[in-house]
């Protein structure tokens, strides 16, 4: 047997075995999806977007409050990180290159984005629920804007990366300012790279329990306002899972199965973009 023969003979073992493992992952993947989708949209209904949650132990009621806000929480650590990320990101593309800020601001990134949130949960408990004394959803949604952060920042320096560097040159020789070549040029054919990074930071907090635990906590109420303990769908699930009772059971499988197709159509819609610019 020559050298091609073994080549060969390893590239079919090897291609077989990566074939079986994803088919593999791909079976239990949609098992899962199944699951969820089968037990959960039987709990889906008007009161569960409309009644705030039962009381223990009985039966009807919804989960009207978390899902709000979820939803506030979301949109406002949104708002906190995207403009800090495009910043950074874009210092990170045009000006700190080769320098060391750049480089350390690259290397935090990196760490963030493998970060247990769990830890991040406990960094803004120990920075922002003992020193205003009470959970909140402020909190949550500062726990939130940390995981998004770095995972915008990068994003958005790569696809910066990407824009040729002759269209900067061809902006600065027609005399645009640098802020507005930036502004008007780069951003502009980055716009859909850097809308995938934002869309991609929001699905991956869209499923955290671990650091809503240490900040918003949960509430069986209406929010008054975002300097309180907020209830939010993570944290609702995780009681829910855990209670003894059926009716809960089923709107913890009914929060799995929301909380899935909301994370499944945002990473779909992502795809399409990605591929489209692609």
């Amino acid at each position: 047997m020559n050298n091609m023969q073994r080549r060969k003979i390893i590239n079919g073992t090897v291609l077989v075995l990566s074939t079986a493992a994803a088919m593999i992952g791909l079976v239990m993947l949609t098992w899962i999806l199944g699951d969820v989708a089968i037990k959960g949209a039987s709990a889906i209904n008007w009161d569960f977007f409309t009644q705030l949650p039962s009381p223990p132990g009985d039966e009807g009621g919804g989960l009207a409050n978390a899902i709000v806000g979820t939803l506030l929480m979301t949109v406002v650590a949104t708002l906190i990180s995207v403009p800090f990320g495009v910043m950074a990101g874009t210092y990170l593309s045009e000006f700190g290159r080769q320098t060391a800020l750049g480089s350390t601001a690259r290397f935090v990134a990196d760490i963030l984005v493998s970060a247990p949130s769990i830890v991040i949960g406990v960094f803004v408990y120990l920075l922002v629920v003992k020193t205003m004394g009470n959970f909140s959803g402020w909190a949550g949604a500062i726990a939130l804007s940390i995981i998004m952060l770095p995972v915008i920042t990068r994003t958005t320096e790569e696809m910066l990366r990407m824009v040729p560097k002759e269209m900067r040159e061809s902006a600065l020789a027609l005399g645009a300012p640098y802020w507005k070549m930036l502004v008007q040029v780069i951003y502009r054919c980055a716009m859909t790279g850097m809308i995938t990074g934002i869309m991609l930071a929001v699905a991956r907090v869209a499923g955290e329990t671990a650091p809503l635990l240490f900040t918003s906590l949960n509430s069986p109420y209406w929010m008054q306002s975002m300097n309180e303990p907020m209830a939010n769908m993570t944290v609702a699930l995780f009681n829910y899972a855990m209670s003894p009772y059926d009716d809960w059971h089923a709107k913890a499988w009914g929060m799995a199965f929301l909380i899935t197709m909301s994370v499944l159509v945002v990473t779909i819609i992502t795809r399409i973009s990605l591929h489209k610019r692609s």
